[in-house]
């Protein structure tokens, strides 16, 4: 699989100092353990298949493509850190198809080609709203498995953005559930068949099938 990094995020993660420092700490594990930890970052994963807009809507180009305009515009946009896998955290991912029903939802229009759905969500919230939601999906710190999720019934965890998403789990049949600040919408879910991407390193992602939402849309 081809992984690459264009330059600008490369160069993004090098201003990230402050960030980083503020940055929840990661649980504490083994040295064993740590060291076996792979640090391919989410960032190549992201751009393995070339970042371009498609008509897959179970991967993840508007995502990509989100990253790469919030880090244009912002830099030293914390969205940078998915470009440094030694860094620990875990992204839950929506595909392009969770970004579409968002698109409906602030427009009430079906809309299905990617770029056009792209296009809707800048003209609509712009790059610091952009940002705030993209950080919102992202747990920093913490390396969390499907079978750490799947523990984490009742759990708070605590965002990028600073505010906190519950995690709802049920088991026959399985489930999570994230509940977000929204309270008018339905709430995301985890796709079973899209979990643990980029598995065994540090960054780690999970694909949802609805955009969290950090504020009541």
């Amino acid at each position: 699989m081809k992984r690459r990094v264009p330059a600008l995020l490369a160069a993004s993660a090098l201003a990230l100092g402050a960030v980083q420092a503020t940055a929840p700490a990661a649980n504490a594990a083994p040295a064993t353990q740590r060291a076996a930890a792979g640090e391919d970052s989410l960032a190549g994963l992201l751009l393995s298949d070339n970042d371009e807009f498609d008509k897959n809507k179970n991967d993840f180009d508007i995502l990509t493509q989100a990253a790469l305009a919030v880090v244009t515009a912002k830099p030293d946009s914390p969205v940078a850190l998915v470009t440094d896998g030694s860094k620990r955290l875990t992204v839950f991912a929506p595909t392009d198809e969770a970004f579409r029903k968002l698109a409906q939802d602030l427009t009430g229009k079906k809309i299905r080609s990617e770029k056009k759905i792209f296009d809707t969500l800048v003209a609509a919230a712009g790059v610091d709203a952009i940002e705030q939601v993209l950080l919102y999906h992202v747990i920093p710190g913490k390396t969390l498995t499907s079978a750490k999720v799947l523990k984490a019934n009742g759990a708070k965890l605590t965002t990028a953005e600073g505010a906190k998403i519950k995690v709802k789990v049920t088991m026959h049949p399985v489930s999570v559930t994230l509940k977000d600040r929204d309270k008018n919408a339905e709430d995301p879910q985890a796709i079973l068949k899209a979990l643990d991407l980029n598995k065994g390193n540090k960054q780690i992602a999970h694909g949802i099938d609805r955009v969290l939402r950090p504020f009541d849309l």
